[in-house]
Parts: structure tokens; sequence; C-alpha cells
């Protein structure tokens, strides 16, 4: 397998389930400028989105969307436990904050990596993550990740979004949780190889 991505963004939570997993795989670094990949093919020919991450299987199938592809490699290797087994309620509770991850959490950190944001637009922003970011942190509470005690992809996915609050300048004080769990996670063996080879570290 191959995952194409860029250092930090959302792809580096299929990178880290890939490490978490213990699958082969390659890593080709996407430029969003040029849209070449660093062997210089056509990014877009591979994702037509153009957007990080992308999956290419053995079989030459290309998966795309973040809470895909991390489920999709969690249900490889069940015996790691990186996501419930299909059909069960845990499982629909994992996609359930998988999705609110990605639609409450992960876009609503856009407005603040655009270097043309006015202070209010900013402002506006922050004020709009902050209510989701508290009720993420309700849901984690006083457990090391949000399924309790087992790590699962959900986790690699949160770690990375609120991971980019350092980038923008989004104080995370008011939730104590929430800056233990990142600190917990960034712990993680596949983690922390994940972020060198992303040469983040």
């Amino acid at each position: 397998m191959k995952l194409y991505f860029s250092p930090g963004a959302c792809s580096l939570s299929p990178h880290i389930v890939l490490n978490e997993a213990g699958l082969a795989h390659t890593i080709e670094r996407v430029n969003f400028g040029t849209k070449l990949t660093a062997s210089g093919a056509d990014f877009k020919a591979i994702n037509p989105k153009g957007s990080v991450p992308a999956l290419q299987l053995d079989d030459g199938n290309v998966l795309t969307e973040g809470a895909v592809i991390v489920q999709y490699l969690a249900d490889l290797v069940p015996g790691k436990n990186l996501a419930p087994a299909v059909g069960t309620m845990p499982r629909y509770r994992l996609m359930e904050t998988l999705n609110f991850i990605s639609t409450e959490l992960h876009k609503s950190f856009s407005p603040l990596f655009n270097p043309a944001a006015t202070d209010a637009a900013r402002e506006a922003a922050i004020k709009h993550l902050q209510p989701r970011i508290s009720f993420i942190s309700r849901q984690l509470g006083d457990e090391d990740y949000l399924g309790g005690k087992q790590f699962t992809v959900a986790d690699a996915y949160l770690f990375v979004v609120l991971s980019w609050s350092a980038r923008v300048k989004l104080s995370l004080a008011d939730w104590p949780n929430i800056q233990a769990f990142l600190t917990r996670v960034a712990a993680r063996p596949a983690v922390h190889a994940a972020m060198v080879a992303e040469g983040l570290i």
C-alpha cells in the first residue's frame, strides 16, 4: 500500500493507523501547490479530488477520505482492536465520532489556516470551534482515549486535528484533559514514528 500525504495534514491520521496496525506501506509526499507527488506524478490523476489522504491499494484501487481509510485499515487487522467489530453498536459509535471530528472539528479549523482571514473571521472561527472542542472534551472525560483504555482510529484522527491548535495559536488551556490526551497520544511509538517520517519532529 502507498499513502499519499502532506506533512501534518489530515493524512497523518491514516499514517498513524498504518503504523499502529503494523501494515507494510510506503508514503509519498504531495505538493499542494503543483499537485505533483514527490516522484513527479500528477496527483489529480491518482485522486481527482486533489486532496490527501489517498491510499493506493496493492490491487490498484485508491481509497480517499480519511475516516473511511482508517476504518478500512482497522478492519485488515481486527486483532489490533483499532475499531470495534462491524455491525456492532460500538462500531456505529466510532463512526459517529469520526463523522463529528470530520465535519465539526476538522472543517472548522479551515478558516484559521487562511492567511487572508481577518481578525474578525479568525475570532468567529474560534468561537465556532470552542463548543465543539468542549463536546469532544466531555466525551473523552477522564479516560485515556475516546473509547476508554483502548486506542482506536478515532483517537488518531482527533489527535491530528486538535494538534493543529498549536499551528493556528488556538489555546487549549480550557480543556486540560484534551492537553493530556494530546501528550499521551504523541508518546505512542507509532505516532512518533509517523511524525518523524513526515519531518514534523
